[in-house]
């Protein structure tokens, strides 16, 4: 273990996985978080089998990504365009649950004997496995072990193995395997960070179950949707079935027979009318499980490591020198892949699939923080990230009539289907710049993959529709200057403002992209730009005031300090008394009224600093510093989004041990809940952000305008890393030692790049060693 950091002593340190040597109930809620099992789809949280039982247990829960409820928001004082309805991520019917009886002696961990007991996460198979031994009150002992995975390769599936097996003794044993939807109520309390709206149960519709198969169905109240959770067990004896309106119980009873395991496995299957037309719900549950069956755990496991092998080809960062960090990396692509929807319908929530904080909501976090990892090791998942801010225009365009917007399109700060879903509005609706975050990403994508399809088939029209926000949001002045007014940026402890540097930076790169994306489809597909400017009325006008309005965008400067104000008004407040501030009044959104916190200078999270990020080769190198040196100074970091850009940046800027110390902050938030609040599900965005701190930080990875670009250097308590990262069809390899970068084609035949402004090829078969 290194001195630089302080790590918790409930997990074990390794390379490819997470472990719990010892059972601790004050750590119950955290590990649900940290073992979840994901596939995009289904997040099944990682509570022990036996559920309720385990002292600790907080949400013993299943989630399915998209899978909502609503309600009305209540405002004692409404206005109008508030937003009306809020939608809220919903458990389903947690189908995992196994326990089992000894001669009539149910198990509980809480009498009698534990002992031996190991729980692992493995990165490589994506298995959950734990085993212990018990040993009842009256004495017989067995060997209990399960095996849980969440398939990657078949949306609908998860599987369990339980086996028990009698160690002193020949007996009966009987194990219970149940679908459960009981009501359990978690109270939010005061802090936003937590979702709005945990508890309640779904409508009971039908219970079913036939030879070898048992479904629920159930509906939400408000939002319309229906889900059946379904099994199906392979046993060598059949089950007994019971069910009420909350649980169904299969129990296998059997004679065992000392030393010799009894096994049960469990298939089960959701399905829900997010994807399937209500009347086939059943008939789908059928066939997934049928084709699960199949395959057996063994088979579904087999396909599962595939899957997770080419993952890891094509997305792993190797550290030398530090297993902490290592397995902190590993943890959080390996967590991203099970958050982010692959349906081009759904996203990736703040809190992934592990947990109701947040609501569920998707933020800007998939734009900008996400969005940059898969489009380096995933594009394709990238694209139905992507895909899925296209599936929302309508909503959008709603939106943007309802905020006196008479065209174009306001995406919502927070979502699940699409309408704004943010009550309070100074750090929700008025954080435009969610608009060109949208349009970065589509930017980035087309520049980084190559790939303009979806720019011609949905994206365009997402780019055009935000644009025409802008010129209706703001307004030229008497010089003919460009401003945006009465908005929010990314830092929220700053709220309602006037030109914003980092909107009207990334407005401006919007307004931009949008008229250079017009000039390629008037060029290469005119017939597709007839259509879509026939569809929504779009002029050669409203291209040119896109223009005029990127060239003479106001960005605020302070002459005095060097530096860009982060609005109009900013450098005019008082700084916050950082000196006298206790420190048990952090975060300040927990402890001060928000117009104590607006009026002073004072940061959440980074606001120009990200802008230096995302647009850094429209500012230079000095600017850049200033910049950094005066926003760092008055930062919090009481958002998990900070650290990691702050990391990047100060790489950026060569102050290369700041940027290692805030790497440190990101790279096990979670593991080591930095943050104090993982147990209600991992901060999806410091998960990318640690990847993006060691691809974007250390090595420097720049792609502006599809120009890729490193300076990479290496952390003195490293010996080296390595990582690869996709761009368009070549699959480059970087490995960073103490004085020489390597490079390497593991993917493709040719590619250019340049190291620290010096010009590289790179071709397939060789490598390109250069001095850092």
């Amino acid at each position: 273990m290194t001195q630089e950091h302080k790590q918790e002593q409930h997990l074990t340190v390794e390379p490819w996985g997470i472990a719990e040597p010892l059972f601790d109930s004050a750590m119950g809620a955290l590990h649900e978080t940290l073992f979840t099992l994901g596939n995009g789809n289904i997040g099944v949280r990682g509570a022990h089998d036996e559920g309720d039982v385990w002292a600790g247990t907080m949400q013993n829960d299943v989630f399915l990504n998209g899978f909502y409820e609503s309600e009305p928001i209540v405002y004692p004082e409404s206005a109008y365009a508030f937003a009306k309805t809020n939608q809220f991520i919903v458990r389903v019917p947690n189908v995992t649950g196994m326990s089992f009886l000894v001669d009539g002696v149910a198990f509980d961990p809480n009498s009698g004997q534990l002992s031996d007991y190991q729980r692992r996460l493995d990165f490589v198979t994506g298995v959950l496995t734990r085993e212990f031994t018990w040993t009842s009150p009256t004495g017989q002992q067995v060997r209990v072990r399960s095996e849980r995975l969440v398939s990657q390769t078949h949306q609908a599936v998860l599987a369990v193995r339980y086996s028990v097996t009698p160690l002193n003794f020949s007996g009966v044993i009987a194990i219970t395997s149940t679908i459960s939807n009981k009501e359990r109520t978690l109270k939010a309390g005061d802090d936003p960070r937590v979702g709005a709206s945990l508890g309640g149960r779904l409508n009971y519709v039908v219970f079913e179950t036939t030879e070898n198969f048992s479904a629920y169905t159930h509906s939400t109240h408000h939002s319309g949707l229906f889900v059946v959770s379904s099994v199906a067990h392979e046993a060598p004896v059949a089950a007994t079935v019971k069910h009420c309106e909350q649980q169904a119980t299969h129990t296998f009873t059997q004679n065992v027979v000392q030393g010799e395991a009894f096994t049960v496995t469990k298939f089960a299957a959701y399905i829900s009318t997010q994807t399937t037309a209500q009347s086939r719900l059943l008939s789908s549950a059928k066939s997934a499980l049928m084709t699960a069956q199949t395959l057996g755990f063994d088979g579904l496991l087999a396909e599962q490591t595939d899957y997770l092998a080419e993952f890891w080809r094509n997305a792993t960062v190797e550290i030398g020198g530090d297993e902490s960090l290592q397995q902190g990396m590993r943890f959080s692509e390996f967590h991203l892949l099970q958050s982010a929807g692959r349906d081009g319908k759904t996203n990736i929530a703040a809190k992934g699939v592990t947990g109701a904080g947040y609501d569920g909501h998707y933020f800007w976090d998939t734009e900008i923080y996400v969005l940059p990892f898969f489009l380096h090791t995933r594009p394709e998942i990238a694209r139905k990230l992507l895909e899925s801010r296209a599936s929302m225009l309508p909503a959008a365009r709603t939106r943007a009539l309802e905020m006196a917007h008479p065209k174009g399109a306001l995406y919502p700060w927070r979502t699940i289907t699409g309408p704004e879903c943010s009550s309070y509005f100074p750090a929700g609706t008025a954080q435009y710049h969610i608009n060109a975050d949208i349009a970065y990403s589509i930017a980035q994508y087309t520049d980084v993959t190559g790939d303009k399809s979806f720019l011609l088939e949905q994206g365009a029209e997402v780019v055009f529709e935000t644009a025409r926000i802008w010129p209706d949001l703001g307004q030229f002045d008497a010089n003919g200057r460009f401003g945006i007014y009465t908005v929010t940026g990314p830092d929220e402890y700053t709220a309602i403002v006037n030109n914003n540097l980092f909107t009207n930076v990334m407005a401006r790169h919007h307004l931009r992209f949008a008229a250079k994306t017009a000039t390629w489809l008037q060029s290469e597909h005119p017939a597709a730009y007839a259509e879509l400017a026939t569809k929504i009325g779009l002029t050669t006008d409203e291209i040119a005031t896109w223009q005029r309005a990127a060239d003479h965008m106001i960005l605020p400067y302070d002459k005095t300090r060097g530096i860009h104000a982060q609005d109009d008004t900013f450098l005019d407040k008082p700084v916050w008394d950082f000196a006298n501030a206790p420190r048990d009044k952090y975060p300040l959104l927990l402890h001060y009224h928000p117009l104590v916190i607006y009026r002073h200078q004072v940061c959440k999270q980074p606001d120009v600093v990200l802008a230096l990020l995302l647009l850094g080769h429209e500012f230079t190198a000095e600017e850049k510093k200033r910049n950094y040196d005066y926003y760092e100074a008055i930062t919090t970091h009481d958002s998990s989004l900070s650290s990691c850009i702050f990391s990047i940046m100060a790489a950026d800027v060569g102050y290369t041990e700041k940027a290692y110390d805030y790497f440190m902050q990101t790279a096990r938030l979670d593991i080591d809940n930095l943050h104090h609040n993982t147990e209600h599900g991992v901060h999806a965005a410091a998960l990318a952000g640690s990847w993006m701190s060691v691809v974007y930080g250390l090595a420097g990875l720049r792609s502006f305008g599809g120009v890729i670009q490193f300076a990479p250097f290496l952390p003195k308590q490293w010996t080296h890393y390595q990582f690869v990262v996709r761009i368009g069809q070549a699959l480059l390899q970087v490995r960073v030692e103490s004085e020489q970068v390597h490079y390497s084609l593991l993917d493709g035949t040719r590619l250019e790049v340049r190291h620290r402004g010096q010009s590289l090829t790179i071709v397939a078969g060789q490598v390109s060693s250069i001095t850092i």
